[in-house]
């Protein structure tokens, strides 16, 4: 594990940092872009460089949504199965940026593709943790009719996570869309039953009702801002904050 070298200190010993696919995205919105990935990359490596240890769940929206191909007519099953390959892709791209930043990362995938990634393994997932391995779990939850926030939430369970951290392109979670109503106020924290009757968009409500149920507390910042992943994880006021409290 990296030696830490913040005067402060991490708040969050064990992180699961849930990302969708566009932060990889080009400027169209889609595909993955490599420079895109570095920035990304790199602020990982700013947490990981306080002791933290790291997971992350990614979407696959840069690349394939299910929801398109149920529009157009396609079996359920075999869209999200498709999803769940698209997210195999932004981890090794992932992966790959880490690496280069000397971050040793390890790829595990609920779907059974063992010439790429490893298969996922809750107890070989921890120990690459704590041997200072950043691991990325891809696959969602291995079956269809599940999105990747509810595999967040339920792989940050498994793995005994302090806080799940969702990474948006908005500073948390607000009363109305800030990009469409300039009027919209910002949440600090939120409970999880308000979370539920706001019906929060940043995280379905599958995930946060996983969250509730196992009272484990979730952060949404702007993955984008500077510092916002790393003063979260030394436990400053960032972004919303939803918790039983």
């Amino acid at each position: 594990m990296t030696t830490n070298t913040s005067p402060i200190g991490p708040k969050y010993g064990r992180i699961v940092l849930k990302l969708s696919g566009e932060v990889l995205a080009g400027p169209g919105g889609c595909g993955i872009d490599p420079d895109q990935a570095e920035t990304i990359a790199t602020k990982i490596k700013s947490v990981y460089d306080l002791g933290v240890q790291v997971g992350m769940v990614i979407g696959a929206g840069n690349l394939w949504r299910g929801a398109r191909g149920v529009a157009q007519g396609m079996e359920q099953a075999t869209a999200d199965h498709m999803g769940m390959i698209a997210t195999v892709m932004n981890g090794l791209a992932l992966q790959d940026a880490l690496e280069r930043l000397g971050v040793p990362t390890r790829v595990q995938t609920a779907l059974q593709m063992n010439q790429v990634a490893e298969p996922y393994i809750r107890l070989r997932a921890i120990r690459h943790m704590e041997k200072g391995r950043v691991v990325i779990i891809a696959g969602g939850t291995g079956n269809p009719y599940f999105t990747t926030d509810t595999a967040a939430a339920l792989r940050a369970m498994e793995i005994n996570a302090d806080v799940i951290i969702k990474g948006t392109q908005v500073d948390g979670v607000y009363t109305d869309d800030p990009k469409r109503n300039p009027d919209a106020t910002r949440f600090d924290r939120l409970t999880y039953s308000q979370a539920i009757e706001y019906r929060v968009r940043v995280m379905d409500l599958t995930a946060i009702t996983l969250c509730m149920d196992n009272k484990m507390p979730l952060i949404v910042l702007n993955i984008w801002d500077d510092r916002s992943l790393y003063d979260a994880v030394l436990g400053h006021q960032v972004g919303t904050i939803i918790d039983a409290e």
